[in-house]
């Protein structure tokens, strides 16, 4: 069985420690089995690619390398936040932001 996470797909995270600390981006995919993100615009790692149909010229190309996800924190309301489970109204289990105590959708 796979551990639930504290961040989803499309939430906006925040790094708090390494070399891309205190910059901010939305999640692009997740590796649960690895335990990494991939966060839009941080990471940037240079890979060599030989020439192909699709890239004629290959070359260097900049792509997002993975995020450890104990490294990130969910932004909510401009603040980053560590996240809670609780039941909603109808028992289904929502996050909140324990800063602010709001429901993350």
């Amino acid at each position: 069985m796979q551990q639930k996470l504290h961040i989803k797909v499309g939430d906006t995270v925040k790094v708090i420690t390494g070399e891309a600390k205190d910059q901010e981006g939305s999640v692009l995919s997740i590796d649960r089995k690895k335990m990494r993100a991939i966060v839009e615009g941080l990471n940037l790692v240079k890979k060599h690619e030989k020439p192909s149909a699709i890239n004629p010229e290959g070359g260097i190309t900049e792509t997002e390398a993975g995020i450890h996800v104990s490294n990130l924190m969910v932004v909510q309301g401009g603040q980053a936040s560590r996240i809670g489970r609780k039941a909603d109204k109808d028992g289904n289990m929502v996050r909140y932001s324990k800063k602010s105590g709001e429901e993350i959708k």
